[in-house]
């Protein structure tokens, strides 16, 4: 009799697991999937999650809705990923920066790239080298033209960069040794100032992004010289890449990818990157950034972490070489 109640007892316990278990699959499956970005609403990566965030909803059948933690570089929304429950419900739409760069120069940035699981690649944002023609005298100097210019006007080789300790930055000292001139990085927040401040001839040449520098290359403002990645933009036929004018060490290009955090399941990725390599690749959202002056890309779950960590020993050589010491 005993042995009956005690059978009676668990089967009850078991059925009753199973019905809070299910409870609880059906409240995750219906709660909003966050998106987390690292930067204000209106940026370029605000403006890509926005996009992704409809076309998941559509793709998924759920709520996505974009939470902006702003702030360091995306270094906060980076640890609140980290701090999130791997349960899928929170993804962090991030750019290279964050993931690559931040853990190089900072001492203790709060994460680490093994708490993050990848999950796809969603775009590419090269940066390009402009120079304002009125400033150095010619309106298709190139980079030799620029270091020679450089040379020969001690103190104005002042080159804009989005940020300190950024990729842009470091690149500086690399195109200043392979050209052999002198060369200052100033930096600012974010390349919408450093064109601004580049069309103003407060500074001779910046580095940003195509979007920020192409209206005012159209206008004849700026020239863009240079391009990084391995290969001209088909945005940018005739602007020659760095590696094509003598500076190597810059090839690695910016690239804005989604992640999860470490420990959510395989399905789980692989369910989301079906859906991201699907929007990607659609003619709306393809069009949409090429607006921006942004390529979209997509890629495995795989493919993205091999990418970032070809893209961490790139810019791992570049701040050694830099002297810079993390702090």
């Amino acid at each position: 009799m005993k042995l009956k109640n005690a059978v009676k007892t668990l089967t009850c316990g078991a059925a009753a697991l199973a019905l809070l278990t299910a409870a609880s699959v059906t409240f995750a499956q219906s709660a909003p999937i966050r998106i987390l970005v690292g930067f204000p609403p209106g940026g370029s990566t605000d403006v890509i999650a926005r996009h992704l965030a409809v076309g998941m909803q559509h793709e998924l059948n759920r709520t996505v809705v974009v939470e902006n933690r702003a702030g360091a570089g995306g270094q906060i929304a980076a640890q609140a990923l980290k701090g999130s429950r791997p349960d899928g419900q929170t993804l962090f739409l991030s750019n290279s920066h964050t993931v690559s760069m931040i853990p190089l120069t900072l001492l203790n940035p709060g994460f680490e790239i093994k708490d993050f699981t990848p999950v796809g690649l969603v775009a590419v944002n090269p940066d390009v080298f402009a120079i304002n023609p009125a400033v150095v005298g010619s309106p298709t100097a190139g980079l030799r033209e620029f270091a020679s210019w450089a040379k020969a006007n001690p103190g104005k080789g002042n080159v804009g960069v989005p940020a300190p300790a950024s990729a842009p930055d470091f690149a500086v000292g690399v195109i200043a040794n392979a050209l052999g001139t002198d060369l200052k990085s100033v930096p600012y927040r974010g390349d919408g100032p450093v064109a601004q401040d580049l069309v103003a001839g407060q500074i001779a040449a910046g580095i940003g992004s195509v979007g920020a520098m192409l209206q005012f290359a159209k206008a004849g403002k700026v020239h863009i010289a240079a391009v990084n990645g391995t290969q001209r933009l088909a945005l940018l036929p005739d602007v020659p890449t760095y590696a094509e004018q003598g500076v190597t060490g810059y090839e690695e290009v910016i690239f804005t990818a989604m992640f999860a955090p470490a420990g959510t399941p395989a399905e789980t990725v692989q369910a989301y990157n079906a859906a991201i390599t699907k929007i990607v690749k659609s003619p709306d959202f393809i069009e949409k950034l090429s607006a921006l002056g942004i390529s979209a890309q997509a890629s495995t779950s795989a493919e993205l972490g091999d990418r970032v960590a070809r893209t961490n020993r790139a810019w791992s050589t570049m701040v050694k070489n830099a002297g810079y010491k993390p702090m």
